[in-house]
């Protein structure tokens, strides 16, 4: 058989490429004999930067400041070609950099994002791919712009304070101090998100609460940002005030659209794309994908569904190891996973399970090994 080991990461437990060499071990274990071909994947939030390097590259690390200005060190990756880079905002300004206490999307920043984009223009990079999942903030970008030498000023004509509680304060956008190599960069965002930046579906009202903002705070962030886009289209002639998908990441889709030019394409086909998934296919007798919580969030267009259809159009059947399943079987296989396959075999508390990801992985895949050698 030929086996492609395709999953995702397990959020809070086992990376991309943890999880295929889990499923790998079990499978081995399990004595099914297989040529098995790891392509770990992931659709622009979490482990997008390790799935892009899983084919070549290398990866760079950068001083940044984090969501809140503290000084951190952060990862991208420039890949073989050495003219595009990979960026994964959650390095700099992600969720999992701050504790729950810490959530505050009036305060938090791009700040950081913005510095590893500049560093990695300054590398050389002419092609940026920009992930957007999991990120801390609700500032329409404008902290990574400061970062890129954008000047947002006030009244006074003082720069402005970075977080999104305070675009509400900017008056001036003064653009003269952007790096002019950026006209001749290539900006590709990569996300699955088609929430427009305003309005009840938008960047503040759907993805501010996981940020930790309080219906007070929502109200707020959504004054601040469409006083910030109506800047933008009043000062550079843009108007990204409804386009769908800028609501991406509190909204910095729309910031890297307006200033840069950015263009959003999916982030799970950028990465098959990139590994050459559809070449693998060809001659493969099974799929293997996963991710740690199975939901209706994944039917639509997250990354295992982007590796079924895909599957799916070549002859391929696919198998889905997931840490949680939360959504009917019947939907899943008409999405294109054939079959699911929860690895929790017994009752247990959640932080148990992810403790123990890396075994409970490694079992799953045993027991899959084993049926796949059922003769009929």
């Amino acid at each position: 058989m030929k086996i492609i080991l395709a999953p995702g990461a397990y959020k809070s437990s086992l990376s991309a490429v943890q999880v295929a060499e889990a499923l790998a071990r079990g499978l081995r274990r399990s004595g099914l004999r297989a040529e098995l071909i790891a392509l770990p994947i992931a659709d622009g939030g979490d482990g997008t930067l390790d799935a892009f390097l899983a084919a070549g590259g290398e990866t760079r690390t950068v001083p940044v400041l984090d969501p809140l200005d503290r000084p951190i060190t952060a990862r991208y990756a420039l890949l073989p070609d050495g003219e595009t880079a990979v960026i994964e905002m959650a390095e700099a300004s992600g969720l999992r950099l701050l504790s729950h206490e810490e959530l505050n999307p009036l305060r938090a920043s791009t700040y950081g994002t913005g510095q590893l984009l500049q560093a990695a223009v300054d590398a050389g990079a002419r092609r940026l791919i920009i992930g957007l999942g999991g990120s801390a903030t609700v500032d329409g970008g404008a902290g990574c712009l400061q970062a890129l030498g954008v000047k947002l000023l006030d009244s006074t004509g003082a720069e402005v304070a970075r977080g999104g509680g305070q675009l509400g304060t900017i008056r001036t956008i003064d653009t003269t101090g952007l790096d002019p190599r950026w006209k001749q960069t290539v900006v590709t965002i990569a996300s699955d998100v088609n929430n427009p930046p305003l309005g009840p579906e938008g960047a503040a009202a759907v993805f501010g609460p996981q940020k930790g903002a309080s219906p007070e705070m929502i109200a707020h962030l959504e004054t601040s940002l469409a006083h910030f886009f109506t800047l933008v289209h009043d000062h550079l002639g843009v108007d990204v005030r409804a386009v769908p998908g800028g609501g991406a990441a509190g909204a910095f889709a729309a910031g890297l659209m307006a200033f840069l030019g950015g263009r959003i394409a999916s982030g799970i086909d950028l990465v098959l794309e990139h590994n050459g998934f559809a070449g693998a296919l060809v001659g493969a007798d099974l799929v293997i994908t996963g991710e740690g919580q199975m939901d209706e969030q994944t039917v639509y267009g997250k990354g295992p569904i982007g590796v079924a259809r895909l599957a799916r159009s070549h002859g391929v059947p696919t198998v889905a190891v997931v840490g949680g399943l939360n959504v009917d079987d019947a939907v899943l296989r008409a999405a294109g996973i054939d079959a699911a396959l929860p690895i929790v075999v017994r009752p247990m508390p959640l932080e148990e399970a992810l403790a123990r990801a890396d075994e409970l992985v490694e079992r799953a895949a045993f027991r899959l090994g084993g049926l796949l050698q059922i003769k009929p």
